[in-house]
């Protein structure tokens, strides 16, 4: 059975920095695309930064480039978002969410909160 679970969030000033962790069992995150979204109440869920199975490739909002680094540890079977710069705008509900590749499933982490204050 596949879990994921998120942990790393909590409470930053405006400018500050927060390492989001999302670990696995039950899977290989090698295997999956991990996307890491984030949701605040009343709105939709938002795709941040993405990474790839296989080689590692990865993507990252408008919002998120060039403030956010998405990285895979093998090893520890996680998933981390380092999030640096963080503004009012980026406060929401951050969720791990791990698909496989060519398989019609996916999974999601219980989310972790991030909030930034001005």
């Amino acid at each position: 059975e596949v879990h994921l679970v998120e942990s790393g969030g909590g409470w930053v000033q405006t400018g500050g920095s927060l390492r989001l962790s999302c670990a696995g069992t039950g899977l290989h995150f090698d295997d999956y695309g991990v996307v890491w979204f984030r949701q605040a109440p009343g709105k939709e869920r938002e795709a941040v930064s993405c990474i790839y199975s296989g080689d590692g490739g990865v993507y990252h909002s408008d919002s998120a480039r060039g403030r956010f680094t998405i990285s895979r540890d093998n090893a520890k079977n996680a998933v981390y978002l380092q999030m640096n710069d963080l503004r009012p705008e980026d406060t929401d509900v951050y969720y791990c969410h791990a698909e496989p590749f060519g398989l019609p499933v996916y999974y999601w982490g219980q989310g972790t909160q991030v909030t930034v204050s001005s």
